[in-house]
């Protein structure tokens, strides 16, 4: 098991001023193992990717509600903020200063091991603007599993892409200045519908509204790519087009998990452990 995020950053920031900072080698062994995106990444972008991750972990405050937070949690956290912005390298979380992590699902109180403990992560309006709550099996099971189209890091990250402008409406900034702006909304009407109607494989919760389809949208195409590419071939490329990303390629070379293993460290697979709880 890794060691204390909090501890470890700071000694990562104190300890040699005057050098560059090394990326531990632990980190590395971790992300090739855990994160399929930074897996297939050229060895230069390897590098980009690690500096970006040091940068995230220096300027966003990663907590516990209930736990303590480690070294994985804190880089998967990171990277579910990088891989959307991947093509953004000035990118910056402005929106964003500290990511709460708690054991499991939680309700509106913020509370978990309750009836209605479904949600799995949110980001903060009013009081708790600039906070975000995330379980942590759920973040975990997200990187585990990249065969459901489901990670919630990315999926909350993409809702702070969207609120850069201020609303949280599935219309982000860069939408607006591109010139298929007006085809997007209709698309996102039309899939909507599709899910509505039950004829998609697209997960229904993206049914709630513009904002939460953008979001499991975004799902969709960083876990999925040649799937969503084959069966929402316009989606897919929309998508592209926003992201700066073509990764078609990239999920061809990616071998699936046979298991995914529960978080909490029992060695059962999630889905026969913490999932019925969660």
């Amino acid at each position: 098991m890794f060691s204390n995020l909090t501890n470890f950053i700071k000694q990562l920031f104190t300890s040699k001023k005057s050098e560059p900072i090394t990326f531990p080698a632990d980190w590395r062994i971790f992300l090739t193992e855990h994160v399929n995106f930074y897996k297939v990444l050229s060895e230069t972008d390897k590098k980009q990717f690690e500096q970006r991750i040091i940068l995230f972990l220096n300027t966003t405050e990663i907590v516990g509600n209930g736990l303590e937070v480690t070294e994985e949690d804190g880089l998967l956290v990171a990277a579910s903020a990088i891989i959307p912005v991947w093509k953004f390298p000035k990118w910056h979380y402005f929106n964003l200063q500290t990511v709460i992590l708690l054991p499991a699902s939680f309700n509106y109180d913020i509370m978990t091991s309750q009836p209605d403990s479904y949600i799995e992560g949110m980001v903060g309006t009013g009081m708790m603007h600039g906070k975000m709550l995330l379980s942590r099996n759920a973040l975990h099971y997200g990187f585990s599993n990249n065969k459901d189209k489901r990670n919630v890091g990315i999926h909350e990250f993409a809702h702070l892409i969207d609120m850069a402008d201020g609303d949280c409406d599935g219309f982000p900034e860069r939408l607006k200045e591109f010139s298929f702006s007006i085809p997007w909304l209709n698309l996102v009407r039309e899939k909507i519908s599709e899910i509505e109607a039950k004829k998609s494989n697209i997960n229904p919760y993206g049914a709630t509204n513009n904002a939460e389809f953008f979001s499991v949208a975004s799902e969709y195409f960083f876990e999925r790519p040649k799937q969503l590419k084959h069966k929402h071939p316009k989606l897919f490329q929309s998508l592209s087009d926003f992201y700066k990303q073509d990764l078609s390629n990239i999920a061809e070379e990616v071998i699936p998990r046979k298991k995914d293993p529960c978080p909490c460290g029992s060695g059962k697979r999630y889905k026969r452990c913490c999932l019925p709880a969660d």
